[in-house]
């Protein structure tokens, strides 16, 4: 599923992602989240609810407040700072076990980057940040925004702080295809119409797997959010805090949650923006994320019918019949691509054309750039702005070089739950409960969560609750009409966390803070740089 970063970030900033490409784009893609109630929902198979079922009864559980003593060579290691090519910025190496449970069984370094408190006022401590995914880049979201970007008081009092998790961007990235094998990955059929189309599709995934497996052998069984977790404990200790602070946007929200679960005694002030519900199975997360990104695609919908230039209907045309007409255009791309200019070739399918809607879908200032876009590929015959769009979202350069989002987002994802299917014909059976959660995105959705059933590695994780009994107050954020973490999934975190405080911001886009809204961003600024957080359950406009 896509669970991918906040958008902070250029014209069409990051998207809290659907997974893998769109191929992958629902594969559980954000790792263990998810809402709602915790029994079977349509589609759901006897196996989804029973792990369900489980999980309504298991909740993580917290480590051992003292530090074993084969993992003080760690804890006490001091990192050796430089500059890093940024001004203002500061990069180190941390050293983190490959494997929690035989520390002496090898290493992984993990990149570092932080920007010093510039003052006025008494130093608070360190502030982590993390933009989501998984598979972003925490380093280039601090140095990019976070860290210029943040309210100036709150970087005042913090050193503003991130590290690219195991397996992500300068943290030892796992790389599964290059970047011309990407191109042929990102524009698989993912409605197959026939069984030959079917045996394509399955090829991709496994040719994925395949390029992964033989990238991180190792790796790729120790980059679960659990091990990104402890990673995160080490860090605190190392720079110096007794409490760990931090921000965590979309899929940074379920690994927010997660350190509160491990080390619920080390818990500072924790904003988890954008949430995820870690208590459901993989096929329920897949479903209600396929519902939350209708909600959003009826959002722009009302919204395009009222511009001049919608080319997908006119004043008084209705969300439903919007749709119709996007899923029309859709199938005609499946059956003829249209011409994009791309110098490597790349014309405009089914499968770059969603993308590229889905992509801007995350953020509504994105809405004039997609009807652009579809007016030129459906009026004109030229499909560059979407494919614009579809880049975009991942992270490919004009070189044809993608950077290693995709690759870390499955790696992560198919580790930390059971795959959402295991088989076409599992698909197959749950189609009509995706198509009628979103009649335009629902079946390539349904078919992209089928990637998880090749990953070379088996899942180490389940799941669960997160209750992190001890802790300090969490704040949670949520926005209603957010289509890549649905906001019941922020409900059902706040109300599994024990001191969970829900943020509930009433618009359009992924995540909350800072997109604009001075209500949310004075509650999380003040509860940063005051330890107060906003009374349970408070609406912003």
């Amino acid at each position: 599923m896509h669970a991918r970063r906040s958008p902070h970030r250029k014209a069409l900033v990051g998207l809290p992602r659907p997974g893998l490409t769109f191929l992958a784009v629902a594969a559980l893609l954000a790792s263990a989240c998810s809402a709602g109630s915790a029994g079977g929902s349509a589609g759901s198979g006897p196996s989804d609810a029973s792990t369900a079922a489980q999980a309504a009864h298991a909740a993580l559980a917290p480590l051992p407040e003292a530090t074993p003593s084969a993992l003080s060579p760690y804890y006490t290691q001091r990192l050796g700072w430089r500059g890093c090519g940024v001004p203002g910025f500061e990069c180190a190496t941390l050293k983190a076990p490959l494997d929690y449970e035989k520390p002496g069984a090898g290493d992984v370094r993990l990149a570092v980057a932080r920007r010093k408190a510039t003052g006025p006022g008494r130093r608070i401590g360190s502030l982590l940040v993390n933009p989501g995914g998984p598979g972003g880049s925490a380093i280039g979201y601090l140095q990019q925004y976070a860290g210029i970007g943040y309210p100036a008081e709150v970087r005042a009092r913090y050193d503003m702080v991130a590290v690219d998790p195991r397996g992500v961007a300068r943290s030892e990235p796992v790389e599964c295809l290059d970047g011309r094998e990407m191109d042929t990955y990102t524009q698989t059929d993912v409605t197959p119409d026939d069984d030959r189309e079917t045996t394509r599709l399955v090829e991709a995934y496994k040719e994925f797997a395949e390029g992964c497996g033989a990238d991180a052998p190792k790796l790729l069984r120790h980059v679960s959010t659990v091990e990104a977790a402890r990673d995160m404990d080490l860090l605190r200790a190392v720079l110096g805090d007794e409490k760990l602070h931090y921000v965590g946007a979309s899929y940074g929200t379920f690994l927010g949650a997660t350190y509160a679960g491990l080390f619920p005694d080390r818990v500072g002030r924790l904003v988890l923006d954008g949430a995820m519900d870690p208590s459901l199975p993989a096929r329920r997360l897949n479903l209600d994320q396929t519902q939350g990104f209708e909600t959003a695609f009826r959002s722009f919908a009302r919204d395009c019918v009222r511009q001049p230039d919608c080319p997908l209907g006119g004043q008084g045309t209705t969300p439903d019949q919007v749709g119709r007409n996007l899923r029309a255009f859709f199938d005609r791309l499946d059956a003829r691509p249209i011409p994009t200019g791309d110098p490597d070739g790349r014309t405009l399918g089914e499968s770059l054309a969603t993308t590229g809607v889905i992509a801007a879908m995350y953020d509504e200032s994105a809405w004039e750039q997609l009807r652009e876009a579809l007016t030129s590929a459906m009026d004109e015959n030229a499909g560059a702005g979407l494919l614009m769009l579809s880049d975009s979202y991942y992270e490919r350069d004009a070189g044809g070089d993608y950077a290693n989002l995709m690759s870390a987002n499955a790696a992560v994802n198919c580790l930390d739950l059971p795959p959402a299917f295991e088989t076409p014909d599992e698909v197959r059976r749950a189609l009509p409960a995706f198509t009628k959660a979103s009649p335009v995105f629902g079946g390539g959705l349904a078919w992209s969560a089928l990637n998880c059933a090749y990953w070379p590695v088996a899942a180490t994780g389940e799941p669960h609750r997160i209750e992190a009994k001890g802790a300090a107050p969490i704040l949670v954020v949520g926005t209603t009409r957010d289509p890549a973490t649905p906001y019941r999934w922020a409900q059902s975190l706040a109300g599994q966390l024990s001191s969970g405080r829900l943020l509930t911001y009433e618009g359009d886009g992924h995540t909350a803070y800072g997109r604009g809204s001075a209500c949310i961003d004075t509650a999380i600024n003040t509860y940063l740089l005051r330890g107060t957080p906003p009374a349970d359950g408070k609406r912003c406009r």
